[in-house]
């Protein structure tokens, strides 16, 4: 399994920035994705997660009408637009590919993360 961030950077406030996350090694369209966050002394925070057929999407209060998550199925990659970005959305961001099954009669959760891409909001 192989999850590869990108996108990331330093960016002023009110800017943008579009995060991708290429992944391979497993059945992407049967994974829910997500992109969490996390901030130097702060814990792990749910950003945005896209259902497996990109018909469903969620986001964490903070970040919604300003961060939209999609996914291509076909490329296996999900991405981040983050527009009127703020100080405090500066964190590390990590895509999370997650899917539970029933193999062999039981219940398994297949759990994979990706290292993470460094945004910093900042002027």
């Amino acid at each position: 399994v192989d999850i590869d961030e990108s996108g990331g950077g330093l960016v002023q406030p009110g800017g943008s920035l579009r995060l991708s996350c290429a992944t391979s090694g497993f059945t992407f369209s049967t994974h829910v994705m997500s992109w969490y966050r996390q901030a130097p002394g702060k814990e792990r925070e749910l950003v945005a997660t896209i259902s497996s057929d990109g018909g469903s999407t969620n986001y964490t209060d903070s970040v919604k009408g300003r961060f939209t998550i999609s996914r291509d199925n076909d490329k296996n990659m999900v991405f981040l637009q983050m527009n009127s970005l703020r100080p405090e959305d500066t964190a590390d961001y990590r895509c999370n590919a997650f899917e539970v099954r029933v193999v062999a009669g039981r219940r398994r959760e297949f759990d994979y993360w990706g290292p993470g891409t460094q945004v910093t909001v900042s002027s």
